[in-house]
Formats: structure tokens, sequence, C-alpha cells
């Protein structure tokens, strides 16, 4: 297979790594508790559940985007299209950036503050196992056109 029509994935990865270090947080906190100061609990779960909004919006945005563009959302398939309109125009990737803003969410509302470190380590392992790989997929589908969007357009915020 020639590097034009290369996948960029064997296996979508990103969910899983998200799903991990959610699972890696609450097993942290039961075992190696921080402690959180529950007097103004309620501001930390204001705070999560926009951030959980914010995420659910933002993904549904793009997935929503990518099929008014005909092109695929799941990561270990083909673009047929390049997606630079809708959230993609201020993030090249906005549906990991959402699972990152939820996990970070979803640690704020249970008061685990494992969950932002480990929404941290997700979002680095994302870079590295997926986006690296899409972004040369990309590079190779669709050339010059990649190269300006990304001049143009931050990887994650």
């Amino acid at each position: 297979m020639n590097a034009y029509r290369m996948k960029p994935l064997a296996f979508p990865w990103p969910p899983l790594i998200y799903g991990a270090a959610l699972a890696a947080a609450f097993l942290l906190q039961a075992y190696f508790p921080l402690a959180v100061s529950e007097t103004e609990s309620w501001i930390a779960t204001a705070a999560g559940s926009v951030l959980i909004l914010v995420a659910i919006v933002l993904d549904v945005w793009a997935m929503r985007t990518l099929l008014d563009c005909h092109t695929t959302i799941m990561p270990n398939r083909c673009s047929t299209h390049l997606a630079t309109s809708g959230p993609y125009r201020f993030t090249r990737n906005p549906i990991y950036l959402g699972y990152t803003l939820a996990t970070a969410g979803i640690g704020l509302v249970m008061l685990n503050p494992w969950c932002l470190v480990t929404a941290t380590v997700a979002a680095g392992v994302t870079s590295v196992i997926a986006i690296k790989r899409e972004e040369l997929h990309l590079l190779s589908r669709f050339g010059i056109d990649f190269e300006r969007y990304c001049n143009g357009t931050a990887r994650w915020i």
C-alpha cells in the first residue's frame, strides 16, 4: 500500500487511551488519594459540568463537520476530504481536545485530581500514538493544502 492510501492507524486507539486514563485516575485515587477540600465542592462540580458540556458540544460539532465533509470519523480509516471548517478552524484535533476536556471535567465533578493528571498524560500519549500518524496520513493525502492548514491552525488549542 503506498503512502497516499496509507491508513493513519491500524486500530482506533484514542478512545481507549482516554478510557484507560479515567480508569487509572480512579485507581490512583483509591490507592493514593489526593486530599481535596470539599468546602466549596459546588465550584468544582459546576466547572467540571461546564467542561463536560463543552467537550460534548465540541465532539458532536466536530463529528458533524466530518460527516458534512463526507469523510470518516474513525481515526483508523482513510480520509477522503480535508476538514477545515467548523471546530477545525480553531484546532486540528477537536475530538481529542473534547476527550481531554471531558476527562478533566469528570475529575472536577468527582473531586478526583488524578483525572487532571491523567488527562494531560492521555493528551501526550494521543499526540505520540495517534496525532503524529494522522498528520502523516493527511500530509500524504492532501499535501500543500494540509501544510497550509497546519500553518494557520493549532494542533490542540
